[in-house]
């Protein structure tokens, strides 16, 4: 029995080795006087990110967004790219949607007209 919960942990701790470096908790760029932080997790084979806190002029509230998914089912397309959908919560829109990390930052797209006009954040890694 011991010899079972030594390989479980191993097997858990090779995982967590392993995590896609999208995953985890992303702060966004400031957009419209408010920022958010959004957690990255798998959902299904790809990743989403759903929006746990929010704040404006650098001070937290409790925006109506919290809980909501900004960022949907971007697959990854190898090289730390990524392709799906976003969510603006300004205008209520979701955009076809690339994300490029490059270490702990991350250039999010939400684009119109096939990907040639986009709009485009940089988020910074919090963990």
């Amino acid at each position: 029995m011991k010899r079972f919960a030594l390989v479980a942990a191993l097997i858990m701790a090779a995982g967590a080795a392993f995590a896609d470096p999208v995953e985890g908790l992303w702060q966004t760029q400031e957009d419209d006087g408010a920022y958010a932080h959004v957690k990255m997790a798998p959902c299904g084979p790809n990743f989403c990110g759903v929006i746990v806190k929010t704040f404006k002029d650098g001070a937290e509230y409790k925006s109506e967004n919290i809980g909501k998914q900004l960022v949907i089912n971007m697959a990854p397309q190898g090289d730390g790219q990524y392709e799906g959908q976003v969510w603006r919560p300004s205008n209520n829109k979701v955009y076809y949607g690339t994300i490029a990390l490059n270490g702990n930052k991350m250039k999010l797209a939400g684009c119109v007209a096939g990907g040639l006009i986009c709009a485009k954040q940089n988020w910074t890694k919090l963990n």
